[in-house]
Order: structure tokens, then C-alpha cells, then sequence
């Protein structure tokens, strides 16, 4: 490709008139521009001077406002409080506050409204309803204070929908009026999800600072009012049909049962619900309840109190599982029918037989046989007389109500015992320890004692100190003996002591007791049990005791 070079002038320096002329122009401009600066500001200055400062308080925060406006109406339309005039301007008097309110009007009567008058202020309209401190006729004085509130907002979540609203309601009854909504003084409001009544006093929103608004702005404007969250929960309504009386409740529960407890209707265990205590609420829903009968019910000591829908005594009974039997009395009857609170008692009825005995002792009789040895005891056992009485015996909760005698035999005749004693009597020897053979008739087992004259308890000053009962002198060889047992003058012999004479008695010498004599210089002492032979011959059969009594007795 060919580039081709073209030849060009050199520019003449510019000098003379066109130079002085630029310049000159350039000059005009800077002091045209310094005249307009001058103005500006000695304009800003004049309206710097000339303006008014108003403290205007919204909702607890102040921002200072200058302005040139001459009454409070202009003043709030300029800082974005109060709308333009298509809205018109109600102010109501709460007590000693201001409450200023619009009035929505048509386009039209807005038009009508500005051609009419060209006080824009007295047209204006507070936005959402403010309540302002001083009339919006008001002249601005420099320093004057403004206190406005504006209304709390609220989101209300009522049947599926939220809905978007500010108001000056202090209760929850007023908010729904103020709101259009309707409601029903059974439906429960929550604040936050807590009950509160439909007339308590609602808390005020609490403010935060948002980031959102421009920093530019009044300092209320970048207070954001959070909207208290309201939740509406519709109440629905039953017909309960308690045996056939219908009424009406109005409940926010879940369940059947749950809407009987909140409405204080008790549900006893016997009691049958339609639907069932678990089933869920609807609008219109019918609630039937059958009540049952308390009763209470007395039987074998026991006492039941419960709730039936049996119709009669018999059905309880067998509800209960308390069963009947024989002659058991029931009050009142099995097929009464039941009545509230109704007393019904069991009578437990039987009849038992008894049979008593009468017992009669059998005696003791004693038999002598020659034919059988003496000190021989055969007993041949007795036989207690038994006589029985049987008697009906009819009993009523365990105790005897009535007892007739039936019958009265004699089962069996008493027996006398009988016990045979040897009478045989037949000569015995026997050989001593020094070898000599005695005969005798009688041995006799015998606790054996030994006294002398001067241990036998006589006083030497009496005249028979030193005498036996037989009036002999006492001396070894006389022994002292009960003559029941052995008869005075009866031989015997004692091993260890030798032969004696059965001579003495004593006051503690009964039965199976002996006391062998002795002299004061050869006493020797005695105290044990030893066999006392009775020699022959033997006495009388008169004087003989058959059957001698087992006493004191030998230790085994």
C-alpha cells in the first residue's frame, strides 16, 4: 500500500486586535460569574436570615426545620407530613389533643376543592391520620415546637389473610373496627402468640432504625415503626345435645374433648360421647352426650362407686362382675331401674350346718386281782360320753341371723378306766451284802433319810426326848416309816444300813420316804434312793396298801 506525503503551511503566530479582544471577553465572564456568586449568596443570606426555626417532634424524635412558611399546614406539606389537597382536612378535638383526620374524596371534589380556595394548607390532609399539637392555621413563630404523633400499624393474620392497617385503637376490639374486619367476642386474639382479651390495652410497636431511608432526610423519617403482628383465631360453634337438651358453645380448641373441658362440661368415665373425645371441631359440628347413672354399690364389705348407662339393678351387677348366689338378698331388686345415686347393697345369705359335742369325763376305777403280783398295774384305758346336738344355722354377711336345733343323739357312752392292781403276794429271798439269805414279801424303791435322838427335833427337856412313836428307845436299827406304807413293827432291811424296826413316824416321812435311825455318837448321814425290803411275814391285808403313790419322786 503507498502513502503518499502532502506538503503542509506552517500556522502565522496570532497577534494584534483578535488577541486584545479574546482577552477581554474572557474577563467579562469571570466578573459576570463573581456577580451571580454574590447574588446567590447574599440571596441565601437574606433567606437564611429571614427564616424561621421550628422544632418539629415526630413520634419521640426531634429535628430542627428552618422555613419561610407562615402556618404549621404549609410546614408539614413541605417536610412530607400532610398529603396535597386531594384530600380535605377534619380536625376533632380528644380531650385536650388535636387529632386531625382525612377525608377521601373523588378526583372531582378534589378539582372543585383547589379552584375554590388557594389556601393549601387549610386543604391539606395529615397522612395515616396524625395526631399534630397545634391547629394547621397556626403562624410560625421562630422557635415554635411541633409535636406530632403518627398512628401504630398493625398486621393482622385473620382467616387465611393478612391485611395491612394503622390506627389509633388502644384495644384489639377497636383495631377490628377500625380495620373493617369482623369479629366475634369468642374468637382469641394473639399478640405475638399471646392471649390477650379482646378489651386489654395492646403494647406500642417498638421502633428501629432503618437503613433503608435516606440519611438526608428528618431523623423521624429514619425511625421505622415495626407493625405489631395480630393473629385472629375464629372460635367455631358446637350444638352439644345433652339427653336431648341442645345448647350452643363457641370453642377454639382442636378436639371434642378439649372444647367440652374449655366450656366446663365434665365428661365422666361412663359417659358416651358422639363423635369421640379425639375427633376434630367443625363449624356446626353436633355433639351428642349420653350420660350415665352414678351409683353406688355395697357388697362383701366392700363398697363400689361407679357410672353405668345399664338401665336396671341386674345389668350393674353384671357390668360390675359382682355375682349372686343361693339365698344372697339384693336391695333394691335386680329389675328396679337405676336412678341417680341410687344405693344398692348384696346381702351375702347362706345356711350352714354345725354339729356340737358334749363331751361327759369318764371315771377312774381300781380293781384288786389276786391272781396278778403286787405293785402290778394293768390299765385298761376309758372312754370320754360324747352327745351331739346339730343345729341349722343361717347366716347373713357372715354373721348368725338365726340357729334352730335339729337333732340330739348320744354318739357315744362314756367308759370308765380301769386300772387292776396286783393282790398276789408270794415269798422272795435275798441275799445281803455279807452273804446272809433273807425272805420277804415287798420291795418298796424309797428316798432314804437318817436322823438320831438328838437331830429329830425334840427338845432335850421333854419327857419323851430319845423315844420313838411306839414309846422304844431310840437306837440304831429303828427306822421311821409312814404306816399307810409300811405297818409299825414291820421288819425290814436297807442295804448299806442293815435291819431295822419300823418303830417311828414323822411329820415329813410320807410315802416313798424312810428315816433310819441311829445313836448321837454313830450317826451317818442319808440322802439317797435305795429298795426297802419288807420281810416276811406280811401283815393283814387290811393293813397292806396296795397301790402306793408314786411320790416324792426319783429323779431320773
Amino acid at each position: 500500500m503507498a502513502t503518499v506525503a502532502r506538503p503542509t503551511k506552517p500556522k502565522a503566530a496570532v497577534s494584534g486586535p483578535p488577541l486584545r479582544r479574546q482577552s477581554s471577553r474572557r474577563v467579562r465572564i469571570l466578573v459576570q460569574l463573581s456577580a451571580l456568586m454574590a447574588a446567590i449568596a447574599g440571596l441565601w443570606l437574606l433567606w437564611d436570615l429571614t427564616a424561621s426555626t421550628v422544632e418539629i417532634e415526630v413520634d419521640g424524635v426531634t429535628s430542627s426545620v428552618q422555613t419561610h412558611r407562615r402556618v404549621v399546614g404549609d410546614l408539614l406539606t413541605d417536610v412530607g407530613l400532610l398529603l396535597g389537597r386531594e384530600a380535605v382536612v377534619e380536625e376533632l378535638l380528644a380531650g385536650d389533643t388535636r387529632i386531625t383526620v382525612r377525608k377521601t374524596q373523588t378526583h372531582a371534589q378534589a378539582n372543585v376543592a383547589s379552584a375554590a380556595t388557594g389556601d393549601d394548607a387549610a386543604k391539606a390532609a395529615p397522612r395515616e391520620g396524625l395526631r399534630i399539637s397545634h391547629n394547621l392555621n397556626t403562624r410560625i413563630t421562630d422557635g415554635l415546637r411541633l409535636f406530632i404523633e403518627r398512628p401504630q400499624s398493625f398486621r393482622i393474620l385473620a382467616d387465611g389473610r393478612e391485611t395491612q392497617a394503622s390506627s389509633w385503637a388502644k384495644t384489639p376490639a377497636e383495631l377490628m373496627t377500625d380495620a373493617g374486619i369482623p369479629f366475634s367476642p369468642r374468637d382469641q386474639v394473639l399478640i405475638y402468640g399471646t392471649a390477650i382479651g379482646w378489651d386489654d390495652t395492646m403494647p406500642t410497636g417498638p421502633g428501629r432504625i432503618s437503613d433503608t431511608r435516606l440519611s438526608g432526610g428528618p431523623d423521624w423519617e429514619r425511625v421505622e415503626r415495626v407493625p405489631l403482628l395480630i393473629e385472629i383465631n375464629r372460635s367455631v360453634r358446637l350444638t352439644v345435645y345433652e339427653d336431648t337438651v341442645p345448647y350452643t358453645i363457641h370453642t377454639l380448641a382442636e378436639t371434642v374433648g378439649e372444647a367440652l373441658r374449655d366450656a366446663q362440661i365434665t365428661i365422666y368415665l361412663g359417659d358416651e360421647v358422639q363423635p369421640s373425645l379425639g375427633s376434630r371441631v367443625s363449624s356446626g359440628l353436633r355433639v351428642f352426650i349420653r350420660r350415665s347413672t352414678p351409683v353406688s354399690l355395697l357388697a362383701d364389705g366392700v363398697l363400689y362407686k361407679t357410672r353405668t348407662q345399664s338401665e336396671n339393678v341386674g345389668d350393674v351387677l353384671t357390668e360390675i362382675g359382682v355375682g349372686l348366689t343361693g339365698l344372697d338378698e339384693v336391695s333394691p331388686p335386680l329389675s328396679a331401674d337405676l336412678y341417680p345415686d341410687m344405693q344398692i347393697r348384696i346381702v351375702r345369705v347362706r345356711e350352714e350346718i354345725e354339729v356340737e359335742e358334749e363331751i361327759a369325763p369318764f371315771g377312774t376305777e381300781w380293781v384288786g386281782d389276786r391272781d396278778l403280783p403286787i405293785d402290778t398295774i394293768i390299765d385298761r384305758p376309758g372312754a370320754e360320753g360324747i352327745t351331739r346336738r346339730r343345729f341349722r344355722v343361717l347366716l347373713r354377711d357372715g354373721q348368725v341371723a338365726e340357729r334352730e336345733l335339729e337333732d340330739v343323739w348320744v354318739a357315744q357312752e362314756p367308759r370308765n378306766r380301769v386300772r387292776v392292781y396286783g393282790q398276789k403276794i408270794e415269798p422272795k429271798t435275798f441275799v445281803t451284802e455279807d452273804g446272809q439269805e433273807i425272805t420277804y414279801w415287798r420291795t418298796i424303791r424309797m428316798r432314804a433319810t437318817s436322823y438320831s435322838a438328838s437331830t429329830a427335833g425334840v427338845s432335850p427337856s421333854v419327857r419323851w426326848f430319845g423315844y420313838t412313836r411306839t414309846g422304844d428307845r431310840m437306837r440304831k436299827g429303828v427306822v421311821a416309816v409312814d404306816p399307810r406304807i409300811i405297818p409299825l413293827r414291820t421288819k425290814v432291811y436297807v442295804p448299806g444300813y442293815g435291819f431295822g424296826d419300823a418303830l417311828d413316824t414323822g411329820g415329813s416321812i410320807q410315802f416313798r420316804r424312810i428315816d433310819l435311825g441311829y445313836d448321837d455318837h454313830n450317826l451317818v448321814l442319808w440322802s439317797r434312793w435305795v429298795d426297802v425290803y419288807l420281810l416276811w411275814p406280811p401283815p393283814p391285808e387290811h393293813q397292806i396298801e396296795w397301790v402306793i403313790r408314786n411320790w416324792p419322786i426319783e429323779p431320773q
